[in-house]
């Protein structure tokens, strides 16, 4: 048996991407044991991703360094007996952990020159791995390359966990129920207008729909704005869930519209019919990996410009999206 560990990303999105290079590293040999280190936060993903055998906790949070804390770790895991790492962060620091645990093969691309502390530093060719999820695959393969058809993510999720998060939120499921997620940590870039989110809810609320609002705490603010719109019919629930509730919910809905989010990639894995709005990002580096998906975006001259916020001062890549072309693309779904 092969014992791998991985070190993981620190983004929900893409840690949800991640597990492609695992059903890559299984399809390649099924008795290999996935290890996967990242923050303890990420965990209720790695629990729905049946590939991985244990989650490792990294104690230090985005930014850290904590050399010492980091090498205390790295030594504690030298008893796992790891025959390999892949690292998957680009930083000098996240390949210290495999370097202190003695892993004789430890590969990932040269980043913030890391030579020494890896065993295999390989030279990423963007152009020839435009997306996200290919660099991911491709470090799981010894020639570097990238298969075809890369294996999308597929998150499982018990009956047991529905009914716990059903019977906690007193969820009716009797009809049909549409999720939106109107954050995007990284920026107002990347954020579709509140009112628009709120014009698709009412829509699909005269519809008898049910709407839910599914986000982290600061998306607060966002999701008042919309349920002030909605005259309050919208059920609520940014920053009231766990990350685990807030994936097992998703699992419950019939549609999503999320912007490029960590949500929208959660979406995209639970197999979810999905309209993902984007703004300053390229849908052509991080798409919903899940084929059914729809992507809205106006493809600006000025976009992507990948800016937190517009440096144009005007955002026009997502407030010229309206309303109706996301009703559109929702009615395109065979439900």
């Amino acid at each position: 048996m092969e014992k791998v560990l991985i070190v993981g990303p620190s983004w929900i999105g893409d840690m949800v991407m991640a597990q492609s290079l695992f059903i890559t590293l299984k399809s390649l040999n099924p008795d290999t044991q996935i290890d996967v280190l990242a923050p303890a936060w990420t965990f209720p993903l790695l629990a729905r991703m049946p590939e991985v055998n244990k989650s490792v906790a990294m104690p230090l949070g985005h930014g850290q360094l904590g050399l010492g804390d980091r090498f205390k770790l790295g030594r504690h895991l030298i008893a796992e007996h790891y025959q390999q790492a892949v690292v998957l962060p680009n930083s000098w620091k996240s390949a210290l952990v495999p370097f202190a645990a003695k892993i004789p093969q430890r590969i990932g691309y040269l980043g913030e020159c890391r030579w020494g502390l890896l065993t295999e530093p390989r030279k990423l060719f963007k152009q020839d791995l435009p997306m996200t999820v290919q660099r991911f695959v491709s470090l799981g393969l010894v020639d570097g390359g990238c298969p075809a058809d890369i294996p999308i993510p597929k998150l499982q999720v018990s009956q047991i966990e529905l009914g716990v998060v059903k019977d906690k939120f007193h969820l009716d499921t009797g009809g049909r129920i549409l999720a939106l997620c109107p954050g995007a940590e990284y920026g107002l870039a990347k954020r579709w207008l509140p009112e628009r989110f709120a014009a698709v809810a009412k829509a699909k609320i005269a519809e008898g729909w049910q709407v839910m609002l599914l986000g982290s705490d600061k998306d607060r603010d966002v999701a008042e704005q919309i349920n002030l719109l909605t005259n309050n019919q919208c059920i609520d629930f940014i920053g009231k869930t766990t990350l685990a509730e807030a994936v097992d919910l998703l699992s419950l809905v019939d549609v999503v519209v999320s912007n490029d989010s960590g949500l929208m990639h959660v979406a995209a894995a639970l197999n979810k019919p999905l309209v993902a709005i984007y703004g300053s990002s390229d849908p052509g580096f991080t798409p919903p990996l899940h084929q059914g998906a729809r992507i809205v975006s106006l493809q600006k001259s000025c976009a992507p410009c990948f800016k937190r916020e517009c440096p144009l001062g005007h955002t026009h890549c997502l407030t010229e999206i309206t309303s109706d072309r996301v009703l559109s693309e929702i009615s395109t779904f065979n439900l």
